[in-house]
């Protein structure tokens, strides 16, 4: 099986993705897929917070939005210059997070691009949407079936592993696959640079960067660095837009426990009644709650980046990744920061 055929199977699927993560109706068979296949599709896709409670429709089109308009054909083939093509293909295990949907694709995508074989062992919050969307690709090039697995019950058979986890789950990868190649993805959070220079807009995009999928992925800002002396007023109006949130009774959940807690506990908090901002350097904070801590200098900030630098995912704002587009990661924005791709040529 050659590049170019899996380029051209997933440029394809990259077309029926960002279809359904638009809620477009079928557009014929140019999409690759029949009428019956392609509501099928949007079916599951519907059906996906009964499965799993944050996997709203919303969120999950959005991610087949985000993921698919990344496939294009010449996006991939600038992606995969860098890298070379393995003539004995490896077996990698992919151990996938459940926080976001298809969160493990861009690690599949790798795999498969660079000539090996992967078998997916899925989270089960998040077991359904792959294997559906790997089926459509399979009906695009027929050959890519025998080029992936998904594996419930014992896994064997392997010779690299990439697992994503929680910091609890990364003794049990070490226990277990330590001894194989490995890529281990521990927990990380992003945080956003505010200037005072932003605008209404600025902050409607950073909205997106702290609320998209309730805050959940490892690219949601959980922090701010804010000039000493900021008034929050502007933030508070730019994000205002994003407080539909709130009826989502999960995050809704997380809101009311929270501002509980810390106002018996007496700490003072900023509230716009559906996000709580809290005074605190700590990068993690709680759902439904966003950490701020003020900033003197560039310094400053440069100094608090270069603390947290492994336990950070994304830095948005001036300079570093532009509000809004945390969620958008190229195809070569790696996790962690670690290239899979050039990870892969060396197992």
């Amino acid at each position: 099986m050659e590049r170019n055929n899996l380029i051209s199977a997933f440029s394809q699927l990259g077309k029926i993705m960002v279809s359904l993560g638009k809620n477009d109706p079928w557009s014929g068979l140019q999409l690759g897929l029949t009428e019956q296949e392609y509501e099928k599709l949007n079916g599951l896709i519907s059906r996906q917070v009964s499965f799993n409670g944050w996997f709203t429709e919303k969120n999950v089109r959005q991610s087949l939005l985000a993921i698919g308009s990344q496939l294009d054909e010449g996006q991939l083939n600038g992606w995969l210059a860098a890298y070379s093509w393995s003539t004995t293909p490896k077996v990698v295990l992919i151990i996938m997070a459940g926080n976001i949907p298809v969160v493990g694709f861009h690690d599949l995508l790798c795999v498969l691009m660079s000539g090996n074989n992967a078998i997916c062992k899925l989270s089960s919050d998040d077991k359904t949407l792959l294997p559906a969307l790997m089926e459509a690709a399979f009906n695009l090039e027929p050959a890519l079936e025998q080029r992936v697995s998904f594996a419930e019950q014992k896994i064997s058979g392997f010779d690299a592993v990439i697992a994503t986890g929680s910091d609890n789950s990364s003794s049990y990868f070490q226990q277990y696959f330590g001894t194989y190649p490995h890529i281990f993805r521990r927990n990380r959070t992003s945080t956003a640079i505010i200037s005072g220079n932003e605008n209404e807009e600025d902050f409607v995009n950073l909205g997106h960067d702290i609320f998209d999928y309730y805050g959940l992925g490892c690219r949601n800002v959980s922090h701010l660095l804010v000039p000493k002396e900021y008034d929050f007023q502007a933030f508070f109006k730019g994000i205002v837009v994003h407080g539909d949130v709130i009826n989502h009774f999960k995050y809704g959940n997380n809101y009311d426990y929270n501002k509980t807690v810390y106002l018996m506990n007496q700490h003072a908090l900023l509230d716009n009644n559906f996000v709580l901002l809290y005074e605190s350097k700590a990068l993690f904070s709680p759902l439904a709650m966003i950490y701020f801590h003020y900033y003197d200098s560039k310094n400053d900030v440069e100094n608090y980046l270069e603390e947290h630098k492994n336990t950070l995912q994304a830095v948005i704002g001036e300079g570093y990744i532009p509000f809004g587009s945390a969620q958008c990661p190229r195809l070569d924005d790696y996790a962690d920061g670690v290239d899979v791709m050039k990870w892969l040529e060396r197992i």
